[in-house]
């Protein structure tokens, strides 16, 4: 399934980790959830379920806004999506947010994604 998620899906995913920490920026879950549905004439710029899950991630671990534990956020709501996608996530919160940290330093989408993709393989 691919899915798209709005931001009340991922405000809700942020009141998930642990010490509820508030959001300070609500203007990044906006820009998160219109980049995973990014469409260029009429063509999906992140046609699979790992491209928008890549998406989701590069844009909340680069752009923090929630108070503290924006990579843990960033993590959480990419296994989240994955999840809603019937994409059972293999790895670990030890595997994802060392990616959600790669993200926020630069790597770019698609190789997440490649990574993302081979979780859920």
């Amino acid at each position: 399934m691919n899915l798209r998620v709005d931001l009340a899906w991922i405000l809700a995913v942020a009141q998930q980790i642990p010490g509820d920490p508030q959001v300070v920026d609500y203007g990044i879950p906006v820009a998160a959830e219109a980049r995973h549905r990014a469409e260029i004439l009429d063509h999906e710029v992140y046609p699979e379920a790992h491209h928008k899950a890549a998406a989701l991630l590069c844009e909340l671990a680069r752009n923090p806004s929630l108070e503290a534990r924006n990579l843990l956020f960033a993590a959480t709501v990419t296994a989240a999506y994955l999840s809603a996608c019937g994409m059972p996530v293999s790895a670990g919160l030890d595997s994802v947010v060392p990616l959600a940290r790669a993200a926020r330093d630069g790597l770019p989408v698609r190789e997440v994604a490649t990574q993302i993709k081979a979780w859920t393989g």
